[in-house]
């Protein structure tokens, strides 16, 4: 029994959600190999070599995955899939556009965003925005499943000692070409990989408010986020959303301010370590899952915070 997992990488660095994913595959049982598909990506089969748990790395270069095309990572995945028990990747953007493709080629059942693993054939996976636990035992020969990193701990990424081989890159499929990318660049961290979040809701009451949120996110080193309602409403970029529907983050501290608690959004922060919630209704949803509640006007406390803070 062998399990496969799919690197997520900017052909320059792995990204952390390998790593989480490395500990579901661990998790599974036998042995774990991971897949490098880039272009001038040896440094990130290098680095995939030394993550604890890792026996070996494949690594297929060409320059059609340097922008990782989900049509042709899927055709590099079948080519190498033979053998293996368990097909892995992150619960991402690029896991989701990856994976249902080689669930079809294979003709097998795609078990999506576990976040534990009973045994080698049965899974926990979050249902009804997280409010039930499924249980999902698989009959499938292959196992293909995406994993949401926040349901495990990273693996240590040195310490292992893997054999890196090269293997044949598929030709490119021509189903898709890239085009261009815009990237929104930001000082703070990134928002899935943030250990302190600070998150702004509806009760913001406009865009501008946001800034109200800035100093206290500097003090912190925080990254900034927001409930659907805020970025429905325009107060801040759509890749700001925590929630069911955004992002899914579990940072070591996340403060909601403005936030009432959606069953929607707390699906997407309720895994945090400690939450903080500040609202000005004492029977707001946030605060049945905050550690730490402030009834309060946020204008006037989010300044406070910043003052103690020094």
């Amino acid at each position: 029994m062998t399990t496969l997992v799919i690197a997520e990488h900017d052909n320059a660095a792995l990204k952390g959600s390998t790593l989480n994913t490395v500990t579901a595959a661990v998790k599974c049982g036998g042995d774990v190999h991971v897949l490098v598909a880039g272009h001038n990506a040896a440094g990130v089969a290098a680095a995939a070599a030394q993550i604890a748990g890792v026996s070996k790395v494949l690594h297929a270069d060409a320059a059609h995955f340097a922008h990782g095309l989900a049509e042709n990572v899927a055709e590099q995945v079948l080519a190498v899939a033979g053998g293996y028990s368990h097909i892995l990747a992150p619960a991402t953007s690029f896991g989701k556009n990856v994976l249902p493709r080689v669930a079809a080629k294979l003709d097998v059942a795609q078990i999506s965003e576990i976040t534990k693993v009973e045994s080698a054939d049965t899974f926990e996976r979050p249902i009804y925005a997280g409010n039930a636990i499924a249980t999902v035992q698989s009959e499938d020969a292959v196992k293909v499943i995406t994993v949401r990193s926040t349901g495990f701990d990273a693996a240590a990424a040195t310490g292992g000692s893997a054999a890196v081989e090269t293997v044949a890159a598929v030709a490119d499929s021509g189903k898709s070409a890239f085009v261009s990318l815009e990237v929104a660049k930001s000082d703070r961290p990134e928002l899935t990989a943030a250990k302190v979040i600070v998150s702004g809701g509806r009760g913001m009451g406009s865009g501008d408010n946001f800034k109200i949120l800035e100093p206290l996110a500097d003090k912190l080193g925080a990254a900034m986020g927001a409930s659907r309602a805020a970025v429905d409403a325009g107060f801040v970029p759509n890749d700001w959303q925590v929630g069911q529907t955004g992002k899914i983050v579990a940072p070591q501290l996340y403060i909601a301010v403005g936030i009432s608690g959606a069953i929607q959004h707390l699906a997407g922060m309720k895994d945090s370590k400690v939450i903080v919630a500040i609202n000005k209704d004492p029977e707001a949803p946030i605060f049945s899952v905050a550690d730490y509640g402030i009834v309060g006007d946020l204008f006037e406390v989010v300044p406070q915070l910043v003052k103690e803070l020094g």
